[in-house]
């Protein structure tokens, strides 16, 4: 009975099924992401907006936004891997009356804050992996 060149040699299949992996990946060239860092980065896009941001019915300047947002984290960064979950946990809605945290554009229109930076993480990632290149 012939044997199959693949059993006779089974470190070709490895190395096969190991290039597979890296493509599907995406390569090796490409670092993980730092999450506290990020995080850090969305805390401070807060801070720097100066636009104000409604909690709870009540309006707070980016300073005081960024120092609860800060606190929260502080509190749950056991429970995060990633900045989708500081947003989810810290940056979306009060956990006590469940109401959204806004913030008031500077054209006046109200945006949740937990979509306002989903879309300044997007930015933040592609700004990142057009420095990468």
């Amino acid at each position: 009975m012939p044997r199959s060149p693949f059993i006779s040699r089974p470190w070709i299949l490895a190395v096969l099924m190991l290039a597979s992996l890296v493509v599907s990946a995406g390569g090796w060239s490409k670092p993980p992401e730092n999450a506290a860092s990020t995080i850090q980065y969305l805390l401070k896009y807060v801070a720097d907006s100066g636009l104000n941001f409604i909690r709870n019915s009540k309006s707070h300047d980016a300073a005081d936004a960024a120092k609860h947002m800060n606190d929260k984290y502080q509190y749950y960064k056991k429970q995060m891997g990633t900045p989708e979950d500081f947003i989810r946990l810290c940056a979306s809605k009060s956990l006590v009356t469940g109401k959204p945290y806004l913030v008031v554009m500077e054209n006046g229109d109200e945006v949740r804050t937990g979509d306002w930076l989903l879309e300044a993480l997007t930015s933040y990632r592609n700004s990142q992996a057009a420095n990468a290149d």
